[in-house]
């Protein structure tokens, strides 16, 4: 049987005894067994200084031989390599590509988002008048921009319109009482029954607690809504505390307590005097009413702002009746033989938040800490 010559392929042709009778391989691979379809073997050549990768097929004749066909696939191998490596290269390229996209992408949503949330930034801080700018691109982040101002509009509509009700109501409910207050006064003075004096006295103590809580409760309704900050103003905190202890001191000398101040030198801050002032003074109040031992007042610098802590000795307040006594009106059992409306912690946590700040309660072990933070 004459050679086949197979330029990138391979034949070998045996006998039954495996002797070689034609084709460019010496001798049958040992690896080789006729009972599978196909192998991949590296195999030398005739002619060939190194082996190649064959894929090669032995199949068995009818008069005994056997016969071994193959081609060379070190090129296929090659190219497949070649193509591991591109498809390796162009995944590292995609996801440089798709890393760089989804940054630019976050780039341009945060600089399209920063104008509405320094805009929302604003406008908790107290400017009412602040919008978020339209820039004409008619998209969804312009949609948005329009919808925030609209909603903007509404709240600026709703809290001028609280701010008219609000002055109404005081104005309405203080004439009124101002009215009585002066009617008791005249019918003091005319009053010779000393029964009746003391009738009237008392309804005017309860006719200017009447108007204290009416005045609270509008400061509170105020603070809360963040109406007030147009009236801030740069005050020395430490100088605050001090003169508010020195006015104390006499209630605490009556009820048997001690009263203190330990504050910098200066601790100058950005706030509402009046109101900040009154929620101060309704802390120590408090803490001379229920308290008990040594009253201590302490503001420090701390980040983003001030702490305030107003400290006493006395029974403190369970933790799980802690919500309720900072609710409007809220008192407790131990409260109701004194003096008050309840509203004193009130007005110091919407003092707080006036001041982006918070009022926390927290035990002394014994006593009760109060802890007031103003933001700036």
């Amino acid at each position: 049987m004459a050679t086949v010559g197979v330029p990138q392929g391979v034949v070998l042709l045996t006998d039954a005894a495996g002797r070689r009778i034609a084709g460019n391989v010496a001798d049958w691979p040992p690896t080789v067994s006729l009972a599978h379809d196909h192998e991949t073997i590296e195999i030398f050549r005739i002619g060939h200084d190194t082996p190649e990768r064959m894929r090669v097929v032995a199949s068995r004749l009818p008069d005994g031989e056997r016969l071994l066909t193959g081609h060379v696939i070190e090129r296929e191998l090659r190219f497949a390599r070649v193509m591991e490596d591109a498809m390796a290269v162009a995944m590292a390229m995609a996801v440089a590509l798709a890393g760089l996209g989804a940054w630019l992408a976050a780039r341009m949503i945060e600089a399209r988002l920063g104008r509405t949330v320094a805009t929302a930034e604003a406008v908790a801080a107290g400017d009412l008048a602040r919008r978020v700018a339209l820039d004409g691109s008619r998209d969804a982040f312009e949609a948005l921009a329009v919808s925030v101002n609209a909603m903007l509009d509404r709240i600026a509509t709703l809290m001028t319109e609280l701010k008219v009700a609000t002055d109404g109501l005081a104005h309405d409910l203080r004439s009124p009482l101002t009215r009585l207050r002066a009617t008791l006064e005249r019918a003091l003075a005319a009053s010779q029954d000393e029964g009746a004096r003391v009738a009237v006295l008392r309804a005017l103590d309860e006719g200017d607690r009447l108007l204290a809580m009416l005045d609270t409760a509008l400061r509170i309704t105020r603070a809360e809504a963040g109406l007030g900050r147009e009236a801030f103003v740069a005050i020395d905190l430490a100088t605050m505390i001090r003169d508010l202890v020195e006015m104390f001191e006499p209630l605490a000398e009556d009820r048997g307590m001690t009263v203190s101040a330990t504050v910098p030198a200066t601790l100058p801050i950005v706030a509402h005097r009046e109101i900040l002032g009154q929620a101060l003074a309704n802390l120590v109040d408090n803490a001379l009413k229920y308290g008990d031992g040594q009253v201590e007042v302490t503001a420090t610098r701390v980040a983003g702002g001030v702490a305030i802590s107003v400290v006493d000795d006395g029974p403190g307040i369970p933790a799980d009746r802690r919500p309720e006594a900072m609710k409007r009106f809220g008192r407790l059992d131990a409260a109701r033989s004194e003096s008050g409306a309840g509203l004193g912690l009130t007005l110091a946590a919407a003092v707080a938040h006036l001041h982006e700040g918070t009022l926390t309660l927290g035990d002394n072990r014994p006593g009760l800490i109060a802890h007031l933070t103003l933001g700036g």
